[in-house]
């Protein structure tokens, strides 16, 4: 996997990527066009699954260091902390349309740190709800949709009213759900660069969502949500943008997206990420070659309909705002300018850790009668997160 990576093919752009799904696919055939268009830098295009423990060990020994790279948004801080990064700077020098104004703006800014741009952004990836609209109409709940705001009242307005075997949300990515609230609360997970976990948002959070499990109107806890909606037998579906093809190709699924749903009509929020083009520090690589990567994420700015494909929000405005982009389903996140601002991206330093804690306790504290406390769940995430912290300074 780590043949042909810098100083050793002068003439290749070695190009690594987590994409190990459907959208390593989509990523190969981007890759395959811009090399079809003979230029002096052909890039290799390398996937990984775990590419991040691969970076550290060529970073480490400074061999086999890749020339560019795709990373997610919450990585850049800690990254560029630790001196890993190299500036943008000369790429954007030599092609001059790589600059804010033709991205969406928090892909653009999440790679910005100090004023320093290390990434050139690629998407924006977020958690979506979708809605079986047969369903909707069955059980006169098409109002919900009226301001696009699915809030937990309307949720809760359903209770006794389906018939058995049918649920009106699942859990899937419990965790983004969860969130999202935070932001619809007005909280945030951290404070003065420390995490922020164990709060009243966060508990009011859990407690709001906890609340539609208790009422019966949650998928049953241990079974697949996201298969029963593609069953036809949920309501709403909370899992993520690149989910849209999936659902795409389900027989009979009549299905739309809109937000995720919210504590209050006043305020939504759909957390999500971004995929970003990085270079990894590394003295071997040349002043020519960096001219290649900027001819090759120049191209990808204005040729990306591909990876809409992949159910990714484009981050090319050039490309999100075309006429061919609006027949995806993920348009809706960019269709106005309060849609966009709901794309909301984490960059707190150690939000990987918050993301892990999220992920191994919420859904026993949410759904598992048997699980834990909330209370005692917000207290055990803090220390976790904590840990991790004081782990990685050491």
């Amino acid at each position: 996997m780590l043949a042909g990576c810098s100083g050793e093919d002068k003439n290749t752009i070695t190009f690594w990527t987590p994409l190990t799904g459907e959208d390593g696919a989509y990523m190969d055939q981007l890759v395959k066009e811009y090399n079809e268009t003979d230029p002096e830098f052909k890039v290799k295009h390398v996937i990984t699954s775990d590419m991040y423990t691969k970076m550290a060990t060529v970073l480490n020994s400074g061999k086999g260091i890749p020339d560019l790279s795709i990373i997610h948004a919450d990585r850049v801080p800690g990254f560029a902390k630790d001196n890993m990064l190299e500036s943008m700077s000369a790429v954007m020098e030599s092609q001059p349309e790589l600059k804010e104004e033709n991205f969406l703006p928090q892909a653009w800014s999440s790679g910005n740190i100090d004023g320093t741009q290390y990434t050139i952004p690629l998407d924006i990836h977020s958690n979506a709800m979708y809605y079986n609209k047969d369903l909707l109409k069955k059980y006169n709940a098409e109002s919900f949709l009226d301001d696009n705001v699915v809030t937990i009242d309307e949720i809760l307005s359903l209770q006794g009213k389906l018939d058995e075997g049918d649920y009106v949300v699942n859990d899937a990515l419990l965790s983004w759900v969860i969130l999202a609230q935070v932001q619809n609360l007005g909280g945030d997970i951290q404070e003065d660069g420390k995490p922020a976990i164990n709060t009243e948002v966060m508990k009011q959070a859990h407690e709001d969502i906890k609340k539609l499990d208790d009422a019966g109107l949650m998928t049953p806890f241990g079974e697949d949500g996201y298969l029963m909606f593609q069953s036809g037998n949920v309501l709403f579906s909370t899992d993520g943008t690149w989910s849209s093809t999936a659902h795409s190709g389900v027989e009979g699924l009549n299905f739309g997206v809109t937000n995720i749903y919210s504590t209050t009509p006043d305020k939504f929020t759909n957390r999500a990420s971004s995929h970003l083009f990085a270079m990894l520090e590394n003295e071997a690589r040349t002043d020519e070659k960096e001219k290649g990567i900027a001819d090759f994420l120049e191209f990808i700015r204005s040729n990306s309909l591909e990876w809409a494909k992949a159910g990714q929000i484009v981050a090319s405005k050039e490309v999100n705002e075309s006429p061919e982009y609006q027949e995806y389903v993920q348009s809706f996140f960019t269709s106005n300018e309060k849609e966009i601002e709901s794309l909301y991206i984490y960059t707190y330093e150690f939000y990987p850790y918050v993301q892990e804690a999220l992920d191994t306790y919420s859904v026993d504290m949410i759904r598992n009668d048997e699980g834990i406390d909330i209370d005692e769940g917000l207290k055990t995430m803090q220390k976790f997160v904590e840990d991790k912290i004081a782990e990685g300074n050491k």
